[in-house]
Protein backbone atom coordinates (compact mmCIF):
# COMPACT_ATOMS: atom_id res chain seq x y z
CA UNK A 1 0.00 0.00 0.00
CA UNK A 2 2.97 2.13 0.96
CA UNK A 3 4.31 1.75 -2.78
CA UNK A 4 1.07 2.78 -4.26
CA UNK A 5 0.80 6.26 -1.98
CA UNK A 6 3.96 6.87 -2.88
CA UNK A 7 3.78 6.49 -6.72
CA UNK A 8 0.37 8.67 -6.63
CA UNK A 9 2.21 11.30 -5.06
CA UNK A 10 4.99 11.10 -7.45
CA UNK A 11 2.18 10.72 -10.49
CA UNK A 12 0.83 13.98 -8.59
CA UNK A 13 4.08 15.83 -9.29
CA UNK A 14 5.02 14.88 -12.66
CA UNK A 15 0.75 15.96 -13.50
CA UNK A 16 1.33 19.47 -11.37
CA UNK A 17 4.21 19.86 -13.58
CA UNK A 18 3.07 19.51 -16.96
CA UNK A 19 -0.43 21.03 -16.48
CA UNK A 20 1.88 24.41 -15.10
CA UNK A 21 4.10 24.47 -17.86
CA UNK A 22 0.90 23.99 -20.61
CA UNK A 23 -0.67 26.86 -18.53
CA UNK A 24 2.01 28.78 -19.33
CA UNK A 25 2.19 27.91 -22.95
CA UNK A 26 -1.17 28.68 -23.38
CA UNK A 27 -1.04 31.96 -21.54
CA UNK A 28 2.00 32.79 -23.95
CA UNK A 29 -0.50 31.84 -27.21
CA UNK A 30 -3.40 33.87 -25.33
CA UNK A 31 -1.49 37.41 -25.46
CA UNK A 32 -1.59 37.79 -29.51
CA UNK A 33 1.97 39.89 -29.35
CA UNK A 34 0.05 42.33 -26.19
CA UNK A 35 2.75 41.60 -23.81
CA UNK A 36 5.93 41.92 -25.92
CA UNK A 37 4.36 45.11 -27.65
CA UNK A 38 5.37 46.82 -24.41
CA UNK A 39 9.02 45.98 -25.37
CA UNK A 40 9.73 47.38 -28.67
CA UNK A 41 8.43 43.65 -30.42
CA UNK A 42 5.76 43.31 -33.42
CA UNK A 43 4.14 40.82 -35.48
CA UNK A 44 5.47 37.59 -35.09
CA UNK A 45 8.68 37.71 -33.38
CA UNK A 46 6.26 39.37 -30.65
CA UNK A 47 4.39 36.37 -30.83
CA UNK A 48 7.22 33.83 -30.69
CA UNK A 49 8.62 35.61 -27.84
CA UNK A 50 6.09 35.52 -25.58
CA UNK A 51 5.45 31.63 -26.66
CA UNK A 52 9.04 31.50 -25.25
CA UNK A 53 8.74 33.91 -22.65
CA UNK A 54 5.57 32.42 -21.14
CA UNK A 55 6.78 28.53 -21.75
CA UNK A 56 10.32 29.09 -19.65
CA UNK A 57 8.37 31.13 -16.96
CA UNK A 58 6.00 28.49 -16.86
CA UNK A 59 8.82 25.71 -16.53
CA UNK A 60 10.52 28.09 -13.82
CA UNK A 61 7.09 28.18 -11.76
CA UNK A 62 6.84 24.86 -11.76
CA UNK A 63 9.87 23.90 -10.65
CA UNK A 64 9.60 25.79 -7.51
CA UNK A 65 6.22 24.73 -6.86
CA UNK A 66 6.75 21.57 -7.66
CA UNK A 67 9.66 21.03 -5.96
CA UNK A 68 8.06 22.75 -2.59
CA UNK A 69 4.96 20.03 -2.76
CA UNK A 70 8.29 17.19 -2.90
CA UNK A 71 9.61 18.80 0.28
CA UNK A 72 6.57 19.50 1.98
CA UNK A 73 5.63 15.93 1.57
CA UNK A 74 9.08 14.32 2.58
CA UNK A 75 8.80 16.30 5.77
CA UNK A 76 5.47 15.18 6.52
CA UNK A 77 7.06 11.52 5.94
CA UNK A 78 10.06 12.64 8.16
CA UNK A 79 7.84 13.31 10.70
CA UNK A 80 5.65 10.19 10.67
CA UNK A 81 9.07 7.92 10.46
CA UNK A 82 9.63 9.25 13.80
CA UNK A 83 6.34 9.61 15.66
CA UNK A 84 6.08 6.59 16.77
CA UNK A 85 9.84 6.53 18.40
CA UNK A 86 8.39 9.65 20.24
CA UNK A 87 5.29 7.96 21.35
CA UNK A 88 7.30 5.07 22.70
CA UNK A 89 9.62 7.08 24.80
CA UNK A 90 6.95 9.06 26.46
Amino acid sequence: MKFFIINSFRAMVYIAYLAIIACGVLLGIYQHGQFAAGYGLTGDIARVAEIVGFTIAGWIVASVICGLIVAVLDIRDDINDRLPDARRDS
